[in-house]
């Protein structure tokens, strides 16, 4: 299962990347996979504030729902409008063209996970 090594991790399975004071995050590979094929995700919509450790949307797959939990704080500046009419590819392309929102920082991230911890963190799960 794909990890990438530039990326950082929460528990929940959100990933990010920040560059510019922007974090862009999204769900990770085991998530994607665990969930089965994704039909349907819900966003908030660019403008709307987000807080770290809160749910910012939900993931809709054959197999459940998921709440999204935001991995930062800050303002919604951009989202993924692809997820919505092509919600599979966030099952096929996780981390680059499935990415779910862009959030402008406010704030410090909380402690996150890097590519190492996160697999083995997965391998207990």
């Amino acid at each position: 299962m794909s990890v990438p090594e530039n990326l950082s991790y929460t528990k929940e399975h959100e990933w990010l990347a920040v560059a510019d004071g922007v974090a862009t995050v999204g769900i990770t590979a085991f998530a994607a996979e665990s969930l089965g094929d994704i039909v349907f995700v819900q966003l908030p919509a660019a403008g709307e504030m987000v807080t770290a450790g809160e749910v910012f949307g939900e993931v809709e797959s054959t197999k459940s729902v998921s709440e999204l939990y935001s991995p930062v704080s800050g303002e919604v500046v951009e989202v993924n409008e692809t997820t919505a009419e092509r919600p599979e590819i966030v099952n096929s392309d996780p981390y680059t063209e499935g990415w779910l929102v862009r959030v402008r920082l406010s704030g410090d991230a909380p402690e996150l996970l890097d590519a190492t911890a996160y697999a083995s963190f997965t391998q207990e799960s």
